[in-house]
C-alpha cells in the first residue's frame, strides 16, 4: 500500500517561505538539500511524519502560476478560533471563519490563509472526518 509522504510547492524566497510556515503551521526544517540550480527544503513538525517540500529554483525571478487545477493544503486544529486569532496577531491575513453544513449537521468549520507565493491553506476545526 502506498503512503503519502510529502507535497511539493515551488517558492521564490526560501527565507520568507520558511518563516511563513513556521509562523502559520509551526513547521521546522527537517532537511535541506542544495543542488546546482535548486534547493529542496523539507518542513515538518512533531505532529506529522508528512512533509511539505519547498523547491527553490535559483534562476526563478517571476511568481509561479498555479494554473486552474491547484486547490489548497488543509490542516486540522484543536482550536479554530484560537488559531484564527493567533495568525492575525502574527500578521498573517486570515479569511473569515465559515461553517459548512450537510443534511442539517455541521460538517466543517474553517478559514483560509494564503502563503507568500499565493498557495491557499485551509484551517479546519478537528471534527468528524477532519481529524
Amino acid at each position: 500500500m502506498a503512503k503519502i509522504i510529502h507535497t511539493m510547492i515551488r517558492v521564490l524566497d526560501e527565507d520568507r517561505s520558511v518563516k511563513f510556515y513556521k509562523d502559520a503551521l509551526n513547521l521546522d526544517i527537517a532537511d535541506r538539500y542544495p543542488f546546482d540550480g535548486f534547493t529542496l527544503v523539507y518542513l515538518r513538525n512533531a505532529e506529522n511524519d508528512y512533509e511539505l517540500e519547498l523547491t527553490v529554483n535559483h534562476d526563478q525571478a517571476e511568481p509561479y502560476s498555479h494554473g486552474s487545477g491547484y486547490g489548497h493544503i488543509a490542516v486540522a486544529v484543536d482550536d479554530l478560533d484560537g488559531e484564527h486569532g493567533r495568525l492575525g496577531k502574527a500578521g498573517i491575513e486570515t479569511g473569515d471563519i465559515k461553517e459548512f453544513f450537510r443534511e442539517g449537521e455541521l460538517m466543517a468549520r474553517f478559514f483560509f490563509v494564503v502563503d507568500p507565493d499565493g498557495y491557499k491553506i485551509e484551517f479546519l476545526q478537528r471534527h468528524g472526518r477532519y481529524q
